[in-house]
This record gives structure tokens, C-alpha cells and sequence, in this order.
């Protein structure tokens, strides 16, 4: 399993990255949130360091990493000791600073996650099945947060600061397509899943769309190196996706920004169809149940799927050519730096549907446009978990928070 780790580099930065502080009083919120997502980047960082990347001074920035030790959310590292001068201390976050779980609906499995202020998982549970329903979701979140909480000591449970659901909008419109009775599916339009798990909960509880929760995660927690603008697909039972911009989750007014698997792609017969109807792993599942192959294992073994067939190979040929015409219509809008292609697949899959893209690519009319980097995602199977954990993470410690809907 490919686990979320903090971003590390070097203290040395390019101008484009620089986010300025401010030394004006009421502003402590915002540079402290900035200090932390400084830390979070690089690893680890001195005074010295930060002052010269934000242009706050010396004694703001001092008054504040004082404060977060203080508070546990940053440690001290050894010293460094130069050829002159006192030596720097190093300042990292403090993986006990804070906690967060995420929760993912999926149209065929729940998870539940755990992590730890560096984005390591502690704990993770799966719930699988035909569709989701309201009640047994609720059901799952509850009996999966009392065992983890109940392995955290007192201490640590007081410092879980929030839950983030990562889900589809508009669940109940997949009834068909997920092969639910749709009387379930309605349940969703009427119940509000965050509220319900409010009222469970001591901590504040974010929601947002999961294909976004997923590039979310990718932007916190992966190897994104110096993108800062990159178009995002995570490729589950259905295909979505994202967008960052600046270094930031671009959710739009309604937080449905970068609905990609909405977007316009030629179908198998050359006639505009969705992407979601062609690239989604729901459509290798249809084709290997059209030839009688119980496909259950593609939801609950993603590392490994084992020996498919030529129904693989065909659905990698058919999504890789949506994609790469998704990939070219959206640089037509915004010139992306990358485009990175995640999902519910095993690492091989992935690599060989990056690769297909890349080779479809190269067989589009691109003139006038400047066409990304096409790479895979450096997070994995369980992006949409980590990235609703990582909703309360933005909302509450760094700089450039999502745009996402929070109960009261």
C-alpha cells in the first residue's frame, strides 16, 4: 500500500513559491498557517529560513515557531552548525500535533482512515459491497471510529481535529449504474450523511467530492516536485477528477469544479459520449461479467487483480484514448504543468494506462496548445480516503484551504 507521507526538499526556493507573510497585527492565523505549510513542504526548516521565504521578520517568525513548539505541532531537530555564527535549528512537524480521519463512500466500498499530522496512516478499515446505503454507512463510521479512537491514548484522541468525507455528489443519480434498487439510492437526496455523523462526533466534519478529495490528497501528501498547476484524474468505479491551480484545490463555487468525468470524449463508435462512460473500471467490470468472470476482486483486491485477459487490454486501449482527449481539451483551457492519473487499480495497471496515454497523446492535433507531462500519482488506491482526512488538515493548518462545505 503506498502511504501518505509530508513533502520533503530543500530550503531553497524558487521565487514562484514564495508566499509572503505579513508582520501586521490579526494576521497570526494566516502566518502561522503559512509557517506550518512551509514545514509541511520542506521537511523541516530554520527561523532563518522561513523569515527569507516569507519576508516576515525575524521576531514574527520567531514568536510563532515558539508558539507552535509550544502547542506540540512543530519539534526541534539537531542543531546545524555552520563555518561562522550560531547554529540553526531545524524545526519539523510533530507527527502527535494532530490527528484527522477521512472517510471515503465509494459506489462500491467504504474506508475509514486515520493519520497522523505527517499524513501517516495509524489505522484503516474497508467496508465493501453492492451499493452504499445511508444507514449501514453510518453504521460503519461508527463502529470504525469507536475502535480507532479506542486505541489512541487520551492524550492523542483530544487531538483529532476533524473528519472529511470524500464522496460523490449526487449519489442517488447512480442507482443504474451501480446496480442499486433505487428507493436505497433516494435515501441519499433526503438524508445529510455529514450531519449524521456530526451528531457523532466532538470535532468538526468537512464534506466534499471525492474524485477532488483525492486530488486533495495528491497535492497535500504526494510528490507533486514544483507542479503547481496539474489537472488530476483518480480512476475508481467511476472515473473524476481535479484540478490545482497557484498550489491550490480549485473547487469552484459549488465545489463541483474539475467534474471530469462529465467531460465530452469520443465514444467506441466516434459519437461524444462521457469519459466516465468509457474510462471508469465500472466498464471492465461490465465487460468481464458480459463473459460470465465474477469480477468482485477488482473492488476488494486493488493491489493486485491478478490474471483478467483481454478484456484488460481492451478497456486500457478504450480509457487511455479518452483520456488523453480530456487531457488535450482541458490544457486547451488552462496550460497544465502535468496531468496525473491515480486510481483503484495495482501499480502495474496504472503504469500501463499512463503509458497508453501517453502513446494516445501523440496521436492527437495538439498545434497551438502546450500539452502537460503525463505521470502517475504518487498516492495511490487509497487517495480519496487520505484525501478526505486531508480536508480537515487544510482547513485548520495551511495555507490555501479547499473549498468544501463544513457542518455546523
Amino acid at each position: 500500500m503506498e502511504t501518505a507521507i509530508a513533502r520533503h526538499g530543500s530550503p531553497e526556493v524558487n521565487d514562484s513559491l514564495i508566499h509572503r507573510g505579513t508582520n501586521q497585527s490579526g494576521m497570526r492565523d494566516h502566518n502561522e498557517r503559512l509557517v506550518l505549510s512551509l514545514v509541511r513542504q520542506h521537511g523541516s526548516l530554520a527561523k532563518s529560513d522561513i523569515a527569507r521565504m516569507t519576508g516576515l521578520s525575524a521576531q514574527t517568525v520567531s514568536v510563532i515557531m515558539r508558539e507552535l513548539e509550544e502547542e506540540s505541532l512543530l519539534l526541534r531537530q539537531a542543531p546545524l552548525r555552520g563555518k561562522i555564527g550560531q547554529p540553526s535549528i531545524p524545526m519539523a512537524l510533530n507527527p502527535e500535533g494532530a490527528f484527522f480521519i477521512g472517510l471515503k463512500i465509494g459506489r462500491r466500498s467504504a474506508e475509514l482512515v486515520l493519520i497522523d499530522f505527517l499524513g501517516n496512516v495509524r489505522s484503516m478499515l474497508q467496508h465493501s459491497y453492492r451499493y452504499p446505503a445511508p444507514r449501514e454507512t453510518v453504521d460503519f463510521v461508527s463502529n470504525g471510529m469507536r475502535q480507532m479512537r479506542s486505541a489512541l491514548t487520551p492524550a492523542q484522541d483530544k487531538r483529532i481535529a476533524g473528519l472529511g468525507i470524500a464522496m460523490p455528489f449526487e449519489l442517488w443519480n447512480w442507482a443504474d449504474t451501480a446496480g442499486a434498487p433505487r428507493d436505497v439510492m433516494d435515501e441519499w437526496r433526503h438524508r445529510d450523511i455529514r450531519a449524521d455523523i456530526q451528531a457523532q462526533c466532538d470535532f468538526p466534519v468537512y464534506l466534499q467530492n471525492d474524485a477532488t478529495s483525492a486530488c486533495g490528497a495528491e497535492l497535500v501528501f504526494g510528490q507533486a516536485g514544483a507542479a503547481r498547476d496539474f489537472v488530476y484524474f483518480y480512476i475508481g468505479a467511476f472515473a473524476g477528477g481535479g484540478i490545482v491551480l497557484n498550489g491550490r484545490l480549485f473547487g469552484g463555487p459549488t465545489g463541483n469544479a474539475g467534474a471530469l468525468g462529465s467531460m465530452p470524449v469520443p465514444g467506441p463508435d466516434g459519437k461524444p459520449t462521457q469519459l466516465i462512460d468509457v474510462a471508469s473500471i465500472a466498464m471492465l467490470e461490465k465487460a468481464l461479467n458480459a463473459r460470465g468472470v465474477e469480477a468482485s476482486h477488482l473492488w476488494t483486491s486493488p493491489e493486485d487483480w491478478g490474471e483478467i485477459g483481454p478484456e484488460l487490454d481492451d478497456w486500457i486501449a478504450s480509457a487511455s484514448r479518452a483520456l488523453a482527449y480530456a487531457i488535450v481539451a482541458a490544457s486547451s483551457v488552462i496550460d497544465f504543468e502535468a496531468a496525473v492519473i491515480d486510481g483503484w487499480m495495482p501499480k502495474a495497471v496504472r503504469r500501463r494506462l499512463v503509458d497508453a496515454i501517453i502513446a494516445a497523446i501523440a496521436t492527437i492535433d495538439g498545434e497551438g496548445l502546450k500539452l502537460p507531462a503525463v505521470r502517475e500519482g504518487t498516492v495511490g488506491i487509497h487517495a480519496r480516503a487520505l484525501g478526505g482526512a486531508s480536508l480537515p488538515l487544510s482547513e485548520r493548518f495551511l495555507i490555501g484551504s479547499t473549498t468544501i462545505s463544513r457542518s455546523a
